[in-house]
This record gives structure tokens, sequence and C-alpha cells, in this order.
């Protein structure tokens, strides 16, 4: 069975770009294996992601996430069965909303800034498929 976790969390430090490209080396190292795909949005402090694949694995890589010391404030916005994968070209899609066009996220947003913690999960992964369909993707972590 199919599902898809969708969940924000705020960075317990600043991230340094080893960091953020080891969080993605290590998702495109293990995530193909899990049969796990998705997308990765951050900022400087906020982290939104969409986990896809089978509910053991999309459950383990949520606990493991939740027990990240990386990881502050993990939100659960939304978990659901799926009939098929949004995500499913991306082992881990990588999108730096900084980069984004302002106009794109106050479309969704009170403000122009990413804040995933005040807006219904539906309100976000519409973002995130926004996000897809304007090739918006800085890496398809394959």
């Amino acid at each position: 069975m199919l599902v898809r976790c969708l969940y924000a969390s705020r960075a317990a430090k600043p991230l340094s770009a080893a960091v953020l490209d080891s969080i993605l080396e290590q998702s495109a190292r293990n995530n193909p294996r899990l049969g796990i795909t998705g997308m990765l949005c951050f900022t400087n402090e906020v982290f939104v992601q969409v986990i896809e694949g089978g509910r053991d694995e999309v459950c383990e890589v949520f606990n493991a996430i939740v027990r990240d010391d990386r990881h502050l404030q993990v939100r659960l916005l939304d978990f659901e069965e799926i009939s098929e994968r949004r995500f499913g070209n991306w082992t881990m899609g990588q999108v730096n909303i900084d980069n984004i066009s302002p106009a794109l996220v106050l479309k969704y947003s009170e403000k122009v800034e990413l804040n995933p913690f005040n807006c219904s999960g539906r309100v976000t992964l519409a973002l995130l498929d926004e996000l897809m369909a304007t090739g918006s993707i800085l890496s398809r972590g394959k």
C-alpha cells in the first residue's frame, strides 16, 4: 500500500550547504532501496518534505526524521493512502524556496515566506505541486 507523508520542521541551527548536501546524498543513497520518493523544500530555517512509498517504509523514515537532532518542531501536515505517486521521478527532489518567485509563494501564503505551520497540509501540497509543474526543482536526486 502506497502512502504520502507531508511534514514541516524547523532546523535546529542554520544549515550549511554541506549539511544540506549530506541530507540529500543520504536520501539519494537510501531512498531507492526503500522505494521512497519525494521532494524537499527548504529555507534557512524551515524544511517541508513530502515522502511517498510503502506505509512501513514511509513511517520508518518519518520516525527517523522526528528523532534527528537537526530538526525541531516536526509537525505532520498530511498523511494519506494514495493510488499513485506524485513525486515518482525523484528519489528526493530539492527546491530552495528562497529562489522562487515571490508571487508564487504569496499565492499560497499570507506573506512572502514559506510558513507551513500557518496553513493546511493541502495548501502546502498544492504549492509543492506547482513548484514541480513550473520546473522549480533544482535536483532530481536520482
